[in-house]
């Protein structure tokens, strides 16, 4: 993965970052500003994010495989628990938390199956 100032620009998974506009999304109801279609993790730790979640003993967890095999950076997204992301682009308005062990589904949260 190649990074720049802080940014994924050429990801293993999802390939080269796009040229984008800045959008705003939430980590834990705070603006962030983003670009439309990076990573979630990328726009996380250009935001200067360092922990993404607590494991179920209180662990802290951060960015460690960046290509959605190890799962330490699942967070719950837009009210769903378990997203991986860095294989996951970011869209305007996104709602990013941090989560505690396996987390839990918000209402009206959708799972996409």
């Amino acid at each position: 993965m190649l990074k720049t100032s802080n940014r994924v620009a050429d990801h293993a998974v999802l390939g080269a970052a796009p040229e984008a506009a800045d959008v705003e999304i939430f980590l834990d109801g705070q603006p962030i500003t983003a670009k439309e279609g990076e990573p979630v993790m990328s726009a996380l730790v250009a935001a200067g994010v360092t922990v993404f979640r607590h494991t179920a003993k209180g662990s802290p967890r951060r960015m460690f495989c960046g290509i959605g095999r190890c799962t330490d950076c699942v967070m719950k997204v837009d009210g769903v628990p378990g997203v991986r992301t860095c294989v996951t682009r970011v869209a305007p308005g996104m709602r990013v938390e941090r989560q505690d062990g396996k987390g839990n589904w918000s209402e009206g949260a959708e799972d996409g199956r």
